[in-house]
């Protein structure tokens, strides 16, 4: 085992709340302060330390994933409470489908794939026809498979796993999970897209204007961040701010401090709607103390957007529901037709204020590309309901601009429905592509 590895198997074993540093680290295991300073910047990583402001790094409980990055059949067992009665060694292999074996023998051929897993009771001949042909199986309601199907898992290397769910419940968990996973794929996050270090162009505050004008002209950029020679970020350099300075001015002198930045596990919506809020075109990108780890770009962020909208899906968000249902009979007039589906209800029977607004929300995002050919970031909305809405009605959505400026709508918001005022509201939004 390396060195690396023995530290953060120590680390892992010390118990919850215990403060730990590089020296002590070094100290203990007889090793280099730079290779217990790369363990425990690791361990943090893996959520098993964490370094808190005037405290120190102290050992924490580990953090679950924000999500399942992709979807086993290792995690199959945990979702399902299940057992593993044979193929341990597939248990890493991705799941890409599964199949309920309600079905005879003969039929269930055509559905057989790979990376699948069956879904079965208590079925010998299913259980066979799937190890048979390249697919894990799932038996439910508690029941065990007999050793020459163990025996055949093994053998394959595919996962024979039992759960004492019944097949409709874990057919539900399975789809949830499913499309969990699907949904959050589709999160971009700065971690995504960002330039890496590496990659970064930076300057330090003792560096001058001179320098900067070098790098300027070395890389074609004209915005850099500028830190410590620890790498810890203290400020911005641009090109306004060179104006009218001498070439031997320092940095220090002249950056803008205390500049805005994001972290790695913010949402690129949300990075998005900062850049355009504070007119930014370079985010830095820090960890905990300000440590630089790269920088963003608004066309970092702009790309993103336009791949996310490009990316298929093969299941419905919310605003997948609501743009199904959207219809623009009258562009000219700025209104926008939706239909209200069992899904988009409360358990009330009537429209859902989130849905509601989010047919607001995409009736603003159509209207402001159909005129500007711009996308947009709502900055503000808000909506007041005069009558409820109920299931199957068919809503009408009708926007009148307020006043517009050159990076900002505002609009006013009618909501109808048979022609009768339900609700209205008002919205502002900011320009993402002037």
């Amino acid at each position: 085992m390396s060195k690396h590895h023995q530290i953060l198997e120590y680390i892992e074993s010390l118990p919850v709340g215990k403060k730990i540093s590089v020296r002590s680290i070094a100290k203990t295991m007889d090793m280099s302060d730079g290779t217990a300073y790369r363990a425990i910047k690791e361990a943090e990583k893996e959520g098993l330390v964490s370094t808190i402001e005037r405290v120190g790094t102290i050992r924490i409980e580990s953090k679950k994933d924000r999500l399942i990055e992709q979807l086993t059949f290792e995690e199959v067992v945990n979702i399902t409470d299940g057992e593993v009665y044979g193929g341990q060694v597939g248990l890493k292999q991705p799941l890409e489908r599964f199949v309920i074996g309600a079905m005879t023998v003969e039929a269930m051929e055509r559905y057989l794939i790979e990376h699948g897993i069956m879904i079965v009771g208590n079925r010998r001949d299913a259980q066979r026809k799937a190890l048979e042909n390249g697919m894990a199986v799932l038996i439910t309601g508690g029941f065990e498979p007999d050793h020459d199907l163990i025996d055949l898992a093994n053998l394959k290397g595919l996962p024979i796993i039992g759960t004492a769910y019944d097949s409709f419940t874990v057919a539900s968990i399975l789809n949830k999970a499913m499309m969990n996973q699907l949904i959050k794929k589709k999160v971009a996050l700065v971690s995504d897209i960002y330039t890496p270090l590496k990659d970064t162009a930076v300057l330090y505050p003792d560096d001058t204007v001179k320098d900067y004008h070098h790098l300027s002209m070395t890389t074609g950029h004209s915005r850099f961040p500028v830190v410590h020679h620890d790498n810890r970020l203290i400020g911005i350099i641009t090109a306004k701010d060179t104006v009218g300075k001498s070439n031997r001015t320092t940095l220090d002198r002249v950056i803008t401090k205390d500049p805005a930045y994001t972290k790695m596990t913010s949402t690129v919506a949300s990075v998005a709607h900062l850049m355009i809020w504070n007119s930014l075109e370079l985010l830095p990108v820090v960890e905990d103390k300000l440590t630089l780890l790269g920088i963003l770009s608004r066309e970092d962020v702009m790309k993103a957007m336009q791949t996310s909208q490009r990316q298929p899906q093969n299941t419905n968000t919310v605003e997948e529901l609501v743009m199904e249902s959207l219809s623009n009979p009258q562009p000219d007039a700025m209104i926008y037709n939706y239909h209200v589906t069992p899904q988009m209800t409360s358990q009330m029977g009537t429209l859902s204020f989130g849905v509601l607004c989010e047919y607001v929300a995409i009736a603003t995002h159509e209207q402001v590309f159909q005129s500007f050919t711009a996308r947009s970031v709502i900055d503000e909305m808000s909506i007041h309901y005069f009558r409820m809405i109920q299931i199957d009605s068919d809503v009408r959505v009708k926007l009148g601009v307020l006043n517009t400026s050159r990076r900002a709508i505002r609009y006013d918001v009618d909501i109808f429905v048979n022609n009768e005022l339900h609700a209205k509201g008002y919205v502002s939004v900011q320009l993402m592509d002037k």
